[in-house]
């Protein structure tokens, strides 16, 4: 990609110019493409949204599926108690700029036939198609089990279908965690009635199907009971030539109690991975017994962030000065340039953006000041930092506290009341929690803090992209070497906690932030440095679009190919 550029052809069309049968149908539960539009969660939905924006900007040839769910996600609030509570407002589809598509699609679950809607919302050249159904697409992972695979159904078969009555032909379908792994079963029947045989049908759907999991947590890998699988996929199944028990054998391996969308959908891909280089090894672990006696064929494509969403306007601006081309894909946009940044002009950016932030927050300008914003599950110890309260009250920092808990998620709630209790309490004005985290909030925290913590029990974080926003706007990363941050970790641009006990990990905390992390801040002129190393080194290899290159270079012109 190095060398002359035309600066007017996207990359695709310089570099996949004769790839003209390649159409991607990018399958999600979730997407955040702008905080209005919340039909997202955390993480999972963010990646998509920036998935989509970046293969806008690449050209890539790509179209979105999803769901529009009239609640959206729940907006956050904060009891007297310090108990999180939850409020759904209704969605409308018109006043968030979307367009009805002029076509149904039916959809059998559980004997009932459902007529779904299609809206479009297009994300630069991207468009995003999103199946509405208003008693089975009312809030983002509401109600139980029978309505989880009622939503997923919608999701991937609604979804097919949805394309084909649209005239929309994709060549390779990407399967953004297990959710819409259901859509293999309705692609096998549309082959079988092609004339197929179901072996030749499955072969088909294997070598064009990318799936991407990610996460190594038991409880985001969807499982459902046996009889449920029967009776709403039962017949799809069926009708494309898979007996019940060849069904149930899709969604069985080792261990696994129930009928798993994970196996499944890895069981019918050739283009599987993880999100980041350890979670590629972790997801390996995990679903070997699915190859038993084989190397387990599942890599990693590690995560990025949408620059345009995340990169602070004014940081943006002073880049854009210096020669760097923040919007052009990583090897054409002179990150190495970002290393020539005057320091007193980024130290004037970064104050700004904290001074934004810590006015916002009520808290004192001149303090460290720490960011953890994600969300409230326990695996990610969001209490670890307030073990030693009288420890971290000693030295001159300030925590900026942010996150929803799933509302099924009584543990999480109660880590949160605890944070919340000590802001009120014991660690006012020290530390901070704010009330419903979401896009817009995050783009104000993220680049106004100086130091951003993750406290993850390794290796259960798979990416976290969080603290790859921090870096791209030189907010030093302070981590467990996890998800991305093991890959990424350099003593020139942060710092890193091995990932063990509780105990061990707080210990590592306290000393670095006492031994090196507050006496580094107020040496500013090598706190400068860092950050502008951390901007050069971490912009580009996190970048959504140096992500989207590597799906469409290792997966999505192979998978073309072999349709071909």
């Amino acid at each position: 990609m190095a060398g002359t550029v035309n600066e007017t052809a996207t990359w695709w069309a310089q570099t996949h110019a004769n790839d003209g049968d390649v159409l991607v149908a990018y399958f999600s539960m979730e997407f955040g493409v702008d905080a209005r539009l919340a039909i997202y969660s955390g993480g999972l939905g963010v990646l998509a949204g920036d998935h989509l924006k970046a293969a806008a900007e690449l050209g890539v040839p790509l179209v979105a599926v999803g769901l529009f769910y009239r609640g959206g996600y729940f907006q956050q609030s904060v009891s007297e108690e310090g108990r999180q509570t939850e409020r759904y407002q209704e969605l409308y589809p018109e006043e968030l700029g979307l367009a009805r598509e002029p076509v149904d699609v039916e959809v059998d679950l559980g004997g009932e036939v459902v007529n779904a809607a299609v809206w479009r919302y297009d994300v630069g050249s991207v468009p995003l198609y999103l199946l509405d159904v208003p008693w089975v697409t009312d809030a983002l992972y509401s109600g139980n089990r029978e309505h989880r695979i009622r939503q997923e159904l919608l999701l991937g078969v609604g979804g097919v279908r949805a394309l084909h009555a649209l005239g929309i032909h994709a060549t390779v379908y990407h399967v953004n965690e297990g959710h819409a792994a259901f859509l293999a079963i309705e692609r096998a029947r549309t082959h079988v009635e092609a004339g197929a045989s179901v072996d030749e049908a499955i072969d088909e759907i294997r070598r064009t199907t990318v799936f991407t999991t990610h996460t190594p947590v038991p409880a985001g890998n969807e499982v459902f009971d046996d009889d449920l699988v029967l009776r709403y996929v039962g017949d799809l199944a069926r009708s494309a030539g898979i007996s019940d028990d060849r069904l149930l054998d899709l969604g069985r391996t080792p261990g696994l109690d129930g009928f798993g969308l994970t196996p499944l959908a890895l069981r019918l891909s050739v283009y599987r991975n993880g999100v980041s280089e350890l979670h590629g090894d972790v997801a390996r672990e995990m679903w070997q017994g699915i190859w038993p006696g084989e190397k387990t064929p599942i890599d990693a494509i590690t995560n990025g962030v949408h620059l345009g969403t995340w990169l602070a306007p004014e940081l943006d601006e002073l880049l854009r000065e210096a020669g760097v081309r923040p919007e052009a894909p990583p090897d054409w946009a002179n990150w190495p340039a970002a290393r020539e940044l005057d320091p007193d002009a980024l130290g004037r950016v970064h104050e700004t953006l904290k001074r934004r932030l810590v006015e916002h927050a009520s808290l004192d300008p001149e303090r460290l000041t720490i960011g953890f914003a994600r969300r409230f599950a326990t695996y990610k110890r969001a209490g670890l930092v307030y073990s030693n309260l009288e420890r971290l009250l000693a030295l001159p920092v300030q925590i900026v506290v942010a996150g929803k808990a799933h509302p099924q998620d009584a543990p999480g709630k109660d880590v949160m009341q605890a944070i919340i209790e000590l802001s009120r309490g014991a660690a006012a004005g020290r530390v901070v929690f704010l009330e419903d985290y979401d896009i817009d909030l995050a783009r104000m925290i993220i680049p106004g803090c100086d130091i951003w913590l993750n406290t993850p029990q390794r290796p259960h974080e798979a990416s976290g992209t969080s603290g790859m926003k921090a870096a791209v706007n030189g907010v030093l990363n302070l981590s467990v070497l996890d998800g991305w941050w093991a890959e990424a970790y350099d003593p020139a641009y942060g710092w890193a906690i091995d990932g063990g006990s509780d105990e061990d990990d707080a210990e590592q905390l306290y000393g670095l932030l006492e031994q090196q992390v507050v006496p580094r801040f107020e040496a500013r002129d090598a706190w400068l440095d860092m950050m502008k190393s951390s901007i050069a080194e971490l912009a580009p290899r996190f970048s959504m679009q140096r992500t989207v290159i590597e799906y469409a270079d290792r997966y999505y012109v192979p998978a073309a190919r072999s349709a071909a």
